[in-house]
């Protein structure tokens, strides 16, 4: 760490014990006798204080170098400053907590375990709110449905991974997309899985023991830097981490796990069977992996929580940003390469008057002045408010595809038209496991070096003859876009399974076309993710694909586009189109893709327009 660096976190570490009482290493002890490394800090002012409780996976050793660590303590500084006590708490089995880590698996009683030996501190008014973003967040909603009497508010932010099945989404943490696996989690696991031979301290070390030698060992492994562009091609894809010698034993087991594998309804991701009992202010942003799982679960909470008390006390916010990337929203905000203009918000003013209001008791205006959602709109580059999500003044209007079988690449002949074509003359395309569609923007995170997040001019793209592309004619009016986009493809192919990509696309009258959201289906989950039913040569099939979420104002002189492909790689997993498992393949087939559109099979994609 930089001299700079390390005088920054120094100096936050003193303003911190100024005001705070610092208690660190405290083992919390779960109900199966396993510790979980716990730093509390506290206001010196007597009395008792609400608690804002963070639980992370991540390294948050006070002592050391590291972002993450600095941030802890300025998030800390801020809450006690604020009369909280801020905790914050290793999952079991990272850095110094006990036990076995399993990423989306460890028990849901550890969060209401905490919650118990919390609320029952001498220095607690027995008031708990939760707060984190990507993996700090991603544990929230599943404890809530346990309904800790202290468990009195939540903040997710960015929480998609905690999303297992919510209506017909069925994602297991952003583990897959239309039953495809989306890789980030590869990359992701290469660079934070401990190795099974970690070192370890005893178990039963005392609390004085761990904070002395925290400050030698940091437990906090360095891998070494890979290339996750090249190392996501490897073949297998069971065997990627291990061609890189990363840690693999969480990854080889969830690798083989089918969508509707039982082992993802045991651990603590949330499912649609289980219930909100809390109220939250739920945090998502527009280039995020996991945009449409999150809108889906606030309006799960939202309509359906047992309670009309949690029902009314759920509030949204959709920033235009990256994954967690709510805060570097500036004047001019560049999302990719698109400025969307001034995305600023006062987040954080908004988030304190929450707890306040359902930790202190304090009697603040945060309901009367809040919007239910506050969204960002792209195009018009401004947030506005609704009571709902979609907006209540929000249509859905059909377009279908239409071509004269030539809709391969953007110089092909593809429309969107709200007349369904008379005849059935298919677009053709051949998809090459061996030579996939490469990833170009998107909502994505954690992939490293492999894909480039947020919104890119897709021309050279649209150049690609596996790409058929169908776009508008000119738009005579300003068009705002806001809500869930569902499209419905009809296809064959001559393989036994394969995949259909779709991407959401705005057309500048130059030309440069900027993605906006996009998804994908493996067509063997077509009727359900709890069966796979694969093609025969010759046969039409329906298929529905996962909604992609926006807001943008396609303005005047501007198009509606999408694309349509059968990969989209290295954001999800190829399909080697043999109907095989996939997971343990090392050589594709080439399929010969069909999309059909006329009135007997009119492939159309609904776009939620709002009336003025």
């Amino acid at each position: 760490m930089n001299k700079v660096a390390s005088q920054t976190q120094n100096d936050i570490l003193n303003k911190l014990s100024d005001i705070a009482i610092i208690d660190e290493k405290v083992m919390m002890p779960m109900r199966d006798g396993i510790r979980l490394a716990t730093d509390i800090y506290r206001p010196k002012s007597k009395g008792k204080h609400p608690i804002i409780f963070s639980r992370t996976p991540y390294n948050f050793n006070s002592w050391g170098n590291g972002k993450q660590r600095t941030r802890t303590a300025q998030r800390a500084y801020e809450y006690v400053k604020k009369g909280y006590a801020y905790v914050v708490q290793n999952e079991r089995g990272r850095y110094y907590s006990e036990g076995e880590w399993d990423i989306l698996g460890v028990p849901l009683t550890d969060g209401y375990d905490a919650f118990e030996w919390m609320k029952n501190q001498s220095w607690s008014n027995g008031k708990i709110g939760t707060l984190g973003c990507s993996s700090t967040a991603e544990w929230q909603m599943a404890v809530s449905a346990l309904e800790h009497p202290s468990h009195a508010a939540m903040v997710p932010q960015g929480f998609g991974a905690g999303v297992g099945r919510v209506g017909n989404v069925n994602e297991q943490g952003n583990w897959y997309r239309g039953g495809v696996e989306q890789m980030l989690f590869f990359s992701w696991l290469y660079s934070v899985e401990h190795d099974k031979f970690k070192p370890r301290i005893p178990q039963g070390a005392t609390q004085e023991d761990l904070i002395r030698i925290s400050r030698f060992y940091d437990l906090d492994p360095e891998n070494p830097k890979v290339d996750m562009s090249e190392a996501l091609n490897h073949l297998p894809i069971q065997d990627i981490l291990k061609n890189i010698n990363g840690k693999h034993e969480i990854f080889d087991k969830m690798i083989r796990r089918k969508p509707n594998d039982s082992d993802w309804f045991t651990g603590g991701i949330y499912h649609d069977d289980k219930d909100i009992g809390t109220p939250s202010f739920w945090f998502a942003s527009w280039y995020d992996v996991s945009i449409t799982p999150n809108l889906m679960l606030f309006n799960h909470a939202r309509n359906n929580s047992k309670d009309a008390f949690i029902r009314d006390n759920q509030y949204l916010i959709i920033a235009p940003t990256l994954h967690c990337a709510y805060t570097r929203a500036t004047e001019n905000t560049i999302v990719g390469e698109r400025n969307i203009g001034d995305a600023r918000l006062n987040y954080d003013e908004q988030i304190t008057k929450w707890f306040d209001l359902w930790l202190k008791g304090e009697s603040n205006d945060f309901k009367e002045i809040t919007p239910r959602v506050q969204y960002y709109t792209m195009g018009s580059n401004q947030w506005q408010f609704s009571n709902a999500w979609p907006p209540e003044n929000t249509e859905m209007v059909t377009y279908y595809l239409n071509s004269s079988g030539n809709a391969n690449s953007r110089f092909g002949d593809g429309k969107l038209s709200r007349v369904k074509a008379k005849k059935d003359i298919p677009d053709n395309f051949t998809y090459d496991p061996m030579a996939p569609v490469p990833s170009y923007g998107g909502n994505v995170c954690c992939t490293g070096n492999a894909v480039k997040g947020g919104s890119w001019d897709q021309q050279d793209m649209e150049a690609r003859n596996d790409i058929l592309v169908y776009t508008t004619d000119i738009l005579n009016q300003d068009t705002e876009v806001s809500g869930f986009i569902k499209s419905k493809l009809f296809v064959s192919s001559d393989v036994k399974d394969t995949d259909f990509t779709i991407k959401f696309i705005d057309v500048y009258p130059d030309g440069t076309a900027y993605n906006l959201d996009e998804t994908i289906q493996r067509v063997r989950y077509r009727e359900g993710y709890d069966k796979e039913v694969f093609m025969k040569q010759g046969n039409v099939y329906e298929v529905n694909l996962t909604p992609m979420s926006t807001s943008n104002l396609f303005k005047k002189g501007h198009r509606i586009r999408v694309e349509i492909s059968s990969s989209n790689f290295p954001r999800f997993a190829r399909n080697l189109n043999t109907g095989g498992n996939n997971y343990d393949e090392k050589i594709g087939i080439v399929a010969h893709n069909k999309v059909h559109h006329s009135s007997i099979h009119p492939s159309q994609i609904q776009i939620p327009i709002v009336k003025n």
